[in-house]
């Protein structure tokens, strides 16, 4: 006898990707997991740690000690009790604890593990945060999204295997494809593994990390705050997805691009915020992050009122570096006075960058504003500062240099471009796998116009 199964849009979506039919559930228990890093505050002197159980355990401590180059020696270790909130969502009951650690020197390294008497985790190690000046490193990710565990996990452990010790990680948005899925968070955190508990997670959120209400209200994925403790220096509209983090002489800001492109208000509000934290930035070097490009790498998208009301402040401000995701292709430029590419090396503008590091991939846009693009490739980056140089390299999924370039900064001088792209592998640019059934022959002619002179 035949049995009935209700199948869903969303459960038969298979365009190469995990089909959520036969999702693996990654239920919780006593012993603590989804162990991740942030910071909630200044990291030269604080770290921030939060990890799931099953809801049956209420509380849940963590334990830490200057790491040392003997055993650890239990007597020695400082215990805290975690803050506990409870979260039940997609069928999962379970509790998230979190401890931030204070009060710690800066460039130190200290270990810590959580949990209870019968359920201790294995000691992790984190470093804080240097003097201001120092020399450091974080990856950038773009979109994870989809198949976290059999396919994004490469990309994650590639980076962590291929790359100097990085200070963090910047995911920049749809880290998971389905909203409040707790399989997918389960993959995410599946993938990051230890790697989440030992380098601290810097994230912003995309439109996949959002859902709405009946009456159109967006909501934020349940899980978010509960498994990330992020700055809360923000407007209070956005706790936890708009923010500023001070590293070394670096200043990395989060902005929430999703409520930006969704509504008025929201872009008001945020533009506001930014200006004043602009305006009062004294760091050398600044960044920012957020899902929607300013200028898009995918073919059909446009996001012309989040370009237009930002892009000048980005500009009056000499932002030095705009890392996004969304498009599902890679692309990066520079100034960007027309929408065109700028080689104008006095411009002072900053670097734009589109990455993806998940396998969703989408055909490049015809509208080339892009000094170096890229189709069909997961890739990871290598961000560097050093004094007054800023190094930025993107990777493949086997570790060979996809792009390159550096920016550097002398006094009383304007900031310097240097294109080092001449000494990675040749550019990707070719049409993703059945773009012949969905393109018009006008497009398809229109995509090999623009790139074809790059085989």
């Amino acid at each position: 006898m035949m049995s009935t199964i209700k199948i869903t849009f969303a459960t038969l979506f298979f365009f190469g990707f995990s089909c959520s039919l036969f999702a693996q559930k990654f239920l919780p228990t006593e012993f603590p997991d989804r162990i991740v890093l942030t910071w909630s505050d200044n990291p030269m002197i604080t770290q921030s740690v939060t990890w799931r159980t099953s809801g049956d355990v209420k509380n849940s401590k963590a334990q830490f000690i200057l790491a040392p180059n003997t055993p650890i020696y239990l007597e020695n270790v400082k215990t805290f009790d975690a803050t506990t909130e409870s979260l039940d969502v997609d069928s999962v009951q379970a509790n998230y604890h979190s401890v931030t650690f204070r009060d710690l020197k800066p460039a130190t390294t200290y270990a810590y593990r959580v949990g209870g008497e019968e359920t201790w985790t294995e000691w992790f190690q984190f470093t804080t945060a240097p003097d201001k000046g120092t020399p450091f490193s974080f990856v950038y990710f773009g979109d994870a999204q989809n198949n976290l565990k059999s396919q994004w996990s490469r990309i994650i452990r590639q980076a962590y295997s291929n790359l100097p010790k990085a200070a963090f990680m910047l995911h920049a948005g749809d880290l998971i494809n389905s909203t409040q899925s707790d399989s997918e968070w389960g993959e995410w955190n599946y993938a990051g593994g230890f790697i989440n508990a030992m380098i601290p997670s810097i994230s912003t959120p995309g439109n996949h990390e959002y859902d709405r209400e009946e009456d159109e209200t967006l909501v934020l994925d349940y899980h978010w705050k509960k498994q990330f403790t992020l700055p809360e220096n923000g407007p209070k509209e956005f706790p936890e997805t708009v923010y500023y983090i001070d590293y070394s002489n670096m200043r990395m800001i989060s902005l929430n691009s999703q409520e930006i492109v969704s509504d008025e208000n929201s872009m008001a509000i945020q533009k506001e915020w930014l200006e004043n934290v602009l305006k009062e930035n004294s760091q050398k070097w600044t960044v920012v992050t957020f899902h929607h490009p300013i200028y898009s790498s995918g073919t059909g998208r446009d996001n012309k009122k989040f370009r237009e009301a930002f892009k000048p402040i980005f500009d009056k401000y000499k932002v030095d570096l705009v890392l996004q995701g969304h498009d599902h292709s890679y692309g990066r430029g520079r100034n960007l006075p027309t929408g065109v590419g700028n080689q104008d090396p006095a411009a002072q503008g900053p670097v734009y960058v589109v990455s993806v590091s998940g396998p969703k991939m989408y055909n490049l846009t015809p509208n080339k504003w892009m000094d170096r693009a890229a189709s069909n490739t997961q890739l990871y980056q290598l961000i560097t500062i050093e004094g007054n140089k800023l190094s930025y390299g993107a990777y493949t999924a086997t570790g060979d240099l996809y792009d390159a370039f550096d920016l550097i900064k002398a006094d009383g001088k304007p900031k310097e471009f240097i294109d080092r792209a001449d000494k990675a592998i040749q550019e990707a640019i070719e049409l993703t796998p059945g773009s012949e059934k969905k393109m018009t022959p006008e497009e398809m002619a229109e995509y090999m116009r623009t790139y074809q002179k790059k085989n």
